[in-house]
Parts: C-alpha cells; structure tokens; sequence
C-alpha cells in the first residue's frame, strides 16, 4: 500500500510504501498535497463515544468494538477506554467487555493498548470529586486492583488516583511495580501529597486543571505543585471548556512539550443533540446548545463531548498551539507514556498507525482524511490518498 501526504510540520510530501504493519519506505515526491500524514492519535482517557458507553449497563465486547470504530472513524487509532468510579461488579464488567473485544479482534487488540480506571480511590470533596459517584468512592486496595487484573487478563494500565488518601503511597508503589501508570487527579491534596505519590511512583496528572475546587489558594497548591513536578506528565482536555486557552497555553509552557498530552475525557453523549440524559450511574446531566456537558442543575463539568481529533484542532485555532507540537501531545507523547504501543517519526521501520488529516483553518477545523491501523486502513474519506502499490 502507498499513501501521499506532507509529513506534519516538515512541509515535505512523500510517498509512503506499508508493507504489513511497518512502514518500508519513504520517497519525497514532487508534488503537492494538502494532506497531512502524523503518527497515529492516542487518546488515554475515553468514557465513550458515539452513544456508545465504556461504562453501560449489559455492556459486552460489540459495545466496546463499536466505540473503538467511531473513533477510528474520528483519526483515533489507539484509545485507553476509560471506566470510572462505581460498584466493584459494574466497573469489573467493563474490564471484561475490553478485554474480550481484544481478544476477539487483532485489530482492536492493537487500538486498546489498555485500560483506565479513573477512580473509585477519588477525593469526596465537592469540587475535586467532579460528576464521580459519591456513593462508590473508596480507599485505595490493591487487593481489589488484583481483582481487576485476574478477571480482566491484565488489561488495567492506568489508575486515577487522590495520593492524599489513607493508603495511596502504597497503591501507587503497588500497581507501578507491575508496569501499570499511577496518575494524579481529582484531589484534594497537599504539595506534601502530591510529592509522595511522586516518590512512590506516579507518573502522570489525569486532566490537570479540572477536578478542582473552584477556589482554591493562590499558592501554594495541588495545581502548582503538579506543574512543578517533573518526574509528571500532565493530560488537558483541550476542548475550549475545560480549560481556557490561556489557561491551557501557560500550563503546556509550564509543563513543557515532551511532558504534555492532549485527552479527549468524551462521554458516550458525544456527536449526540443538545439535551437533558441520564449517565450509566444514573446522574442526569445537560448537554447545552455550545457544546458544554454540566451536571444537570449546576455549572460543573460532567465530562467532554470532542473527540482527540477535534481537541486537536482547538489546541491549533482556540489556544494557537503549533502544528509540531500538538501534534506530538496527541500521539508520540501519549505512546512514550504507555510504553507499550508505538509512535515514532514517520520514518523507514516505523509502526504504520497513521492518521491522515487535512486543516481548514478558514473554519479552524481539521478532518480526518484516513485512520491506517497496523497497517489496515480502518477509515477513508473517497479522496484519501491511499492506493495499491504498483
């Protein structure tokens, strides 16, 4: 197969020969093109997509297969489903629907590198619990982290924690021992917290800036010391109602590019028509005409409704991120961080998950032109520039 495209921010167009799974050559080519060819997106906090709930009641592996789909029809060609805080019962049949459309699907196999479980060990504080139940919140047990593991074939890689909790060092140190990503959110914590989890192992702070109290102290606080901590990488959501855009530019310059990654936090409400809806645990929330998802008679943010590619453009028109950069924090970076999938330059022996977009900066949109997959092109619009190798 050969694809046609400017390799983002080189300006060079090439020729890319895939054979199988891996990229075999690279040519530069004469020509123009207004495509541009990036290493596959990575989305490692996803609730659902497209109506269709990682978190659902009776949810099996079609479910799961289905919402993978949707975004690869999106330009999404790995994504973290992501299940949130409830009964030990529901959230481990969640685990096991993903598990088992992995292991029905090589393709889907290949886009679920893992699992992320955002909660229930969360703060219970108005604010940083965010639309989390507070019913099912608990502390930390890496007994029940075992469970998880065993009825789901291992397929947890991220834990969302609140390091302040009575034995969150522990579970921090526990879960990174077996490779799995221990990452910083909806707390209520101390710099003193925040500098523990770090020492025991934490890597990642799960969508910084949201999950917060609406007042908080100037300084100091559990947002700077985040910021501050190097040993960290930080998710945004960048969908111009989580974060401001200058609140987004002045932590991505904090945190540094290598160090940020772009998230979608998309419910399953996603792409549907404003409106009142009921989520999976039963809390209603309000879908409003501009695109914000509050709980249902507040103002708080229940979740997201742009997908990684429209988070993407938003950080390139709403915020003035550049191309090269976010790029990068919506695919390699989030990949260096699992360490179990890859996204390198595209380059001769480079994985061929591609995602194919074109910009329309007069309308500060970006479509998916082609989402490639191991190699299998998985969604094309009729004029991707994909074709046979002659």
């Amino acid at each position: 197969m050969e694809v046609i495209g400017r390799i983002a921010g080189t300006g060079r167009t090439v020729r890319l020969t895939i054979t199988g799974a891996v990229v075999t050559d690279v040519a530069d080519v004469a020509t123009e093109s207004d495509v541009l060819v990036c290493p596959g997106l990575v989305d490692i906090q996803s609730n659902g997509y497209g109506g269709h709930d990682v978190r659902a009641m009776g949810i099996d592996e079609q479910t799961i297969h289905d919402f993978v789909a949707s975004l690869w029809a999106e330009g999404v060609t790995a994504v973290c489903p992501t299940v949130t805080t409830g009964p030990e019962d529901r959230m481990i049949a969640s685990l096991q629907a993903i598990a088992a459309a992995r292991k029905a699907d090589p393709l889907v196999a290949r886009a679920i590198p893992c699992a992320h479980v955002e909660g229930p060990y969360l703060s219970a504080e108005d604010g940083p619990r965010g639309a989390h139940d507070s019913r099912f919140l608990r502390l930390p047990d890496l007994v029940e982290f075992e469970r998880w593991q065993r009825a789901s074939q291992g397929v947890v890689g991220i834990v969302t924690l609140a390091p302040e909790l009575a034995g969150a060092a522990e579970y921090i140190r526990g879960v990174s021992q077996q490779g799995v990503v221990a990452a910083i959110g909806h707390t209520a914590a101390t710099p003193d917290d925040v500098r523990r989890g770090v020492e025991a192992g934490a890597q990642l702070s799960t969508h910084l800036g949201n999950g917060a109290h609406l007042r908080i102290a100037r300084h100091p606080n559990y947002i700077w010391e985040q910021l501050a901590q190097d040993r960290l990488m930080a998710s945004f959501i960048a969908d111009g109602h989580h974060l401001p855009a200058s609140t987004l530019t002045a932590m991505l310059r904090a945190k540094g590019p290598r160090r940020s990654i772009l998230v979608s936090d998309s419910v399953a409400v996603a792409g549907k028509p404003p409106g009142r809806y009921t989520g999976p645990t039963g809390l209603a929330v309000e879908l409003t005409v501009d695109g914000r998802l509050e709980l249902s008679g507040t103002k708080m943010l229940a979740g997201a409704v742009r997908n990684l590619r429209e988070c993407l453009s938003w950080a390139m028109y709403g915020a003035g991120v550049a191309l090269t950069q976010a790029v990068a924090m919506a695919s390699t970076n989030p990949a260096r961080l699992l360490r179990t999938i890859a996204r390198q330059p595209i380059r001769v022996g480079a994985n061929a998950d591609l995602t194919l977009l074109r910009l329309r900066p007069e309308q500060a949109a970006i479509d998916a032109v082609a989402t490639i997959v191991g190699g299998v092109v998985v969604h094309q619009l009729s004029d991707a520039p994909i074709g046979d190798r002659v």
